[in-house]
């Protein structure tokens, strides 16, 4: 069976000749057949691919013989079908957007901790815990105590650490999210305002997730993945969530109890969000979804088989 190798991965680093990077990206992701998204802004570059082994690796290596991100770090997990369809090499404003022009998580990030240091500093009572994630992401997990700021984009972080009084209650403020690209942005915001002992979680949920065994783990629930895979647990093993078409919201084996769960149509979590006409064309979508696994392709185009790489 074939096996897809996953790299998220994600770099702050200055980058002014962004622009001119994107076509040569575009084009060695497409000569190894390699499916995601790449981010890339003045600021550096963000994002996840997927593929064959050999081809991700190709790839990786490309981005890292520009001297600028040589030491680039990514994660890794495997999948036994494609966790994406299409590849694009986007231009952006900020590769995580927060609306912030001020702030540079180069020189101004909090610190640094280890996952096997991140027990001993979220449980020590001078500590307040917060998740930067959506609020979809804490409903699927999230670290026990930290507290979720309820938020529906990042764009709305500066505003909830302006009113949450909790933030200044304590001496220090751990932050963290999936990959850390997210945590190391909100410390570095953190310190523009004043806050002097920040830390975030280096290499994110995921990197906790991989290297912490469960049984010594803080972690509660799963972790949502922005790709086809919705959630992976310890050891970055694939969940059990579903991800609602309608809505794009995580659903998890309870929730499609529900009599508001209709595959590609509804869930729970939008049932009285849409119009009648918007579920009949979801209702259309999803059959042609049907036919075309009928045939053996995806609803966007032939089945995705990364090719074998001949042996040199």
């Amino acid at each position: 069976m074939m096996k897809f190798l996953t790299a998220a991965l994600y770099k702050f680093v200055s980058l002014p000749d962004f622009e001119d990077l994107q076509a040569p990206l575009q084009k060695v992701c497409d000569e190894h057949d390699i499916r995601g998204m790449l981010l890339l802004a003045k600021e550096g570059i963000n994002g996840t691919i997927a593929g064959a082994p050999d081809d991700v690796y190709a790839v990786l290596d490309f981005i890292k013989s520009d001297p600028r991100m040589a030491d680039l770090v990514h994660k890794e997990s495997f999948a036994t079908k494609a966790p994406f369809y299409r590849m694009k090499v986007k231009l952006k404003k900020e590769i995580v957007t927060m609306g912030v022009d001020f702030i540079d998580p180069n020189t101004m990030a909090g610190k640094y901790v280890k996952p096997k240091d991140w027990n001993a500093l979220i449980t020590d009572p001078d500590v307040v815990v917060v998740d930067t994630r959506n609020d979809y992401e804490v409903r699927v997990g999230t670290f026990k105590g930290a507290i979720n700021p309820e938020t529906q984009s990042f764009r709305e972080l500066p505003e909830w650490v302006e009113n949450a009084d909790i933030l200044r209650e304590k001496k220090k403020v751990a932050m963290f999210c999936t990959g850390g690209i997210r945590c190391e942005k909100s410390t570095a915001y953190l310190k523009s305002q004043g806050f002097d002992e920040v830390y975030h979680l280096e290499g994110g949920i995921l990197k906790y997730l991989e290297e912490i065994p469960e049984e010594e783990s803080l972690w509660e629930g799963d972790c949502f993945v922005f790709d086809e895979r919705v959630t992976v647990k310890h050891g970055l093993e694939p969940g059990e969530y579903e991800l609602c078409r309608a809505c794009r919201n995580p659903v998890s084996p309870e929730d499609k109890t529900s009599e508001h769960w209709e595959e590609g149509v509804s869930c729970p979590w939008c049932i009285n969000e849409k119009t009648d006409e918007e579920r009949e064309r979801f209702r259309e979508r999803q059959r042609q979804i049907r036919l075309a696994r009928q045939r053996g392709e995806c609803h966007v185009g032939k089945r995705y088989v990364p090719r074998k790489r001949q042996k040199a």
